[in-house]
């Protein structure tokens, strides 16, 4: 009597490099992404899609990974915190800017925080400081009380919004 359970050819982009696997159909892609490809960089908060903590990047837009099946995401985009950084490994602007405000503490909510952070300033490069708490109010963080973590992302805008020449806060 064979144990076999069935799978599911799956194939996706993950912080741009094409990945194809064998999953079973009810395997979350939180699961997927930490238990097969070893992205533990997203974490596994609830599992319930409250904390935040599980957030990837779908095409562009946050979504709780606890909360969708693998092969949901086939032929998708994805995103994690991993694929944040800069192409040579240092940090990106983001996460440097959460580095020097110390917008991290425990660091358990930091990777959903910086997910919710780069995907509001890549549609919205100049946010209120409302819109910034819109953004970020679906992670919750038990640590920073959240003003380090809207201060990160104001200096975060302020610092893209140079770079490209626009005029700041």
């Amino acid at each position: 009597m064979t144990d076999a359970r069935p799978t599911k050819s799956v194939s996706m982009t993950i912080n741009g490099t094409p990945v194809t696997a064998e999953v079973e159909p009810r395997m979350t892609l939180l699961d997927f992404l930490r238990d097969e490809l070893d992205l533990t960089g997203t974490h596994a908060g609830c599992e319930h899609g409250v904390c935040g903590a599980c957030s990837v990047l779908l095409n562009d837009v946050p979504i709780r990974s606890c909360l969708m099946l693998a092969v949901q995401a086939n032929g998708e985009r994805l995103t994690t915190v991993e694929g944040l950084s800069d192409p040579d490994g240092s940090l990106n602007l983001v996460q440097d800017c959460f580095w020097e405000t110390h917008a991290l503490q425990c660091g358990y909510c930091a990777p959903g925080m910086l997910i919710a952070a780069q995907a509001l300033l890549q549609r919205n490069p100049d946010p209120s400081r409302e819109e910034i708490r819109k953004a970020i109010s679906g992670n919750l963080c038990r640590c920073t009380g959240y003003g380090q973590i809207i201060e990160a992302i104001e200096l975060a805008a302020d610092r893209m919004n140079q770079r490209t020449g626009k005029a700041t806060r």
